[in-house]
């Protein structure tokens, strides 16, 4: 089996996910995708009739992100027809799904040159084309009795309850992510993987991080308003089910101590990146210089209830087929989609909090959902060259109660 190297990645930078606030907001997802592939395309120049596949994650593929964003945005950027290009949705997970599955057709020797990556345009998800529950109950009662899956911040709220995890740390991290964010944006940390994103008549759209405040406090933090006490409490049917019963069908017993909010969920934005991979051979024939190699990578399923949880597991299971112990990682990059999510995974592996998302995470950058796992692997990669290091682990939870995994090794 031969190695599957990363030879690049990139990114755009992140914007707030509203239309009518956001600078991306109003362009098509296309375009947003197109960014990314044009820019990985040029920084390697490449041949791309020589990419034998992209691998695209969009969780929502409804109206504009719909029919196959990943091979339009191909056709966006002007790659070579004979680029094809599939597009997965693995909810939050589908990011790094792409990766590791461009890195294991490679490693088969079925693939030489591949793309992952994917996009996601949040500021679409109010408008008249997403009509529908965003949420994973959609009225399946079947499932519905097998597997109740609730709202996720109702989740994150349940988890927190079920940990004993108060809201003050919570909190702290939620601080603790600004703060790292803001250092990572003035000190350059995010450079050599942000591209710039242009309108169609080539002006400049956002260069720069749109969604982080660094001038967060834990005081502000305390002040805000639990977000998800009364949508536990939404009537989903005329029998007056709610997300509260759902998780009461599982745990009877468990009172819900809401305890997120805005400053401690993940942000609502716009966002696309993309890796770039090659086997050994491709890139030694033409001059392609790899930065990172694929270790190990894993899926883990655990309760769709509680939906959040398996991170952890899959963080055990990647490391097990590496042969590698938690001491070995030198970067974690674990997806802050709601705060008890990281602070969890830290408790649980017993983790050195300094090597967790150093560069802040998607609490203070936001979360772009079918697309935060490709940034999250550059941004690990970015950290590794930065800081002389050498493993990095990434992981996310996804909704249904999944969670994608991979180890790479700095080269």
């Amino acid at each position: 089996m031969t190695d599957a190297w990363i030879i690049d990645a990139c990114r755009t930078p992140r914007s707030i996910g509203k239309i009518g606030k956001g600078a991306l907001a109003e362009m098509h997802p296309q375009r947003l995708g197109a960014t990314v592939l044009k820019a990985i395309a040029e920084r390697n120049k490449l041949d791309t009739a020589d990419v034998d596949d992209i691998l695209w994650g969009t969780s929502s593929q409804r109206g504009k992100q719909s029919g196959d964003l990943g091979r339009m945005s191909a056709l966006d950027a002007g790659f070579d027809t004979k680029a094809s290009a599939m597009t997965l949705d693995r909810f939050c997970g589908s990011g790094i799904t792409t990766v590791n599955l461009a890195a294991a057709s490679i490693m088969s020797g079925m693939e030489d040159l591949v793309i992952g990556g994917g996009a996601e345009m949040m500021s679409l998800f109010g408008t008249p084309e997403f009509k529908g529950s965003p949420f994973m109950d959609n009225g399946n009662l079947h499932l519905r009795e097998l597997h109740p899956q609730p709202h996720q911040g109702v989740c994150a709220d349940a988890i927190a309850t079920l940990e004993n995890i108060p809201r003050e740390a919570l909190d702290d991290l939620a601080f603790v992510s600004q703060q790292r964010a803001d250092h990572a944006i003035k000190n350059g940390h995010f450079s050599k993987s942000l591209v710039p994103v242009y309108d169609d008549e080539g002006k400049l759209l956002l260069d720069v991080e749109q969604f982080p405040r660094p001038q967060t406090t834990r005081e502000g933090l305390a002040g805000l308003q639990a977000s998800f006490g009364g949508i536990a409490d939404y009537p989903l049917d005329e029998e007056g089910t709610t997300f509260r019963k759902l998780v009461a069908q599982k745990f009877p017993d468990l009172e819900i101590n809401h305890v997120h909010h805005a400053g401690n969920s993940s942000g609502v934005v716009d966002g696309a990146g993309a890796v770039l991979l090659s086997s050994p051979t491709y890139a030694k024939a033409h001059g392609l210089k790899p930065r990172a190699r694929v270790v190990a990578m894993a899926n883990m399923g655990d309760d769709p209830t509680l939906m959040l949880n398996a991170p952890v597991p899959a963080a055990r299971k990647v490391l097990e087929k590496a042969g590698m112990q938690v001491g070995d990682i030198d970067v974690f990059e674990i997806n802050e989609a709601f705060s008890v999510v990281t602070e969890k995974f830290i408790r649980d592996l017993d983790l050195d909090r300094e090597k967790v998302n150093p560069n802040g995470g998607a609490m203070a950058l936001g979360h772009p959902i079918g697309a935060t796992g490709a940034l999250l692997i550059g941004t690990a990669l970015d950290e590794l060259e930065r800081t002389d290091k050498q493993f990095g682990l990434v992981t996310m939870c996804a909704a249904g109660g999944m969670a994608p995994a991979v180890i790479i090794e700095r080269i």
